[in-house]
C-alpha cells in the first residue's frame, strides 16, 4: 500500500508546472492585443480585444457609432443592437464570428430594462447555440450608455 501511495505522489508531482511548447521549451501562452483604428483615433485606454492562445476576450462594448463617442439614439433596444454589431465587427476583424461566442457579460444601467435588452440580444444567437451569460445592473456605464456587453469567443 505504501509503494502505491508513493507512486501516485511521484506521478502527481511530475504533472505540475507550466505547459510548454514542444519545440523550444518556452511557455506556450500567446497573448496578442487588438486595437482597431477607431479605438486608436478615440484614444481609449484599452484594447478592443485581447487574444490568449485561441480565445478572444472582447472588451466591454457600448452602442456607440464606430469611431465616435456618440451613442445611437432610441434607447436600450437600439443600443443593444449597435453593441452587438460593434462586437461582431471586432470578432470579424480577428477572423472569428458571433457563432463562436461562448460567454457574454451584460451590464445595464437599469435592471428594469433587462427584458428589452435580452429580447434584442436573443436575436443574435441561434436558439441551439446560446452562450453562457451573466447580467447585472450598475451605475455609470461608459459614455452614459444603457448597456455594455463583453464577450469571449474562440478564434
Amino acid at each position: 500500500m505504501k509503494k502505491m501511495i508513493i507512486a501516485i505522489l511521484i506521478m502527481t508531482s511530475s504533472c505540475e508546472g507550466t505547459r510548454t511548447d514542444n519545440y523550444n521549451n518556452k511557455p506556450s501562452t500567446q497573448i496578442d492585443y487588438y486595437v482597431s483604428e477607431n479605438t486608436k483615433k478615440l484614444d481609449f485606454p484599452f484594447s478592443d480585444a485581447t487574444i490568449v492562445n485561441n480565445v478572444i476576450y472582447v472588451s466591454g462594448q457600448v452602442g456607440n457609432i464606430p469611431g465616435s463617442n456618440e451613442l445611437v439614439k432610441g434607447g436600450i433596444k437600439e443600443e443593444t443592437r449597435q453593441t452587438m454589431k460593434n462586437i461582431e465587427g471586432i470578432l470579424t476583424s480577428l477572423g472569428s464570428s458571433m457563432e463562436k461566442v461562448f460567454k457574454c457579460t451584460c451590464m445595464l444601467s437599469d435592471i428594469s430594462e433587462w427584458g428589452e435588452m435580452s429580447a434584442e440580444y436573443r436575436k443574435v444567437f441561434n436558439d441551439n447555440k446560446k452562450p453562457s451569460r451573466s447580467a447585472f445592473a450598475g451605475t455609470g456605464l461608459a459614455l452614459g450608455a444603457k448597456v455594455e456587453i463583453e464577450c469571449w469567443a474562440v478564434k
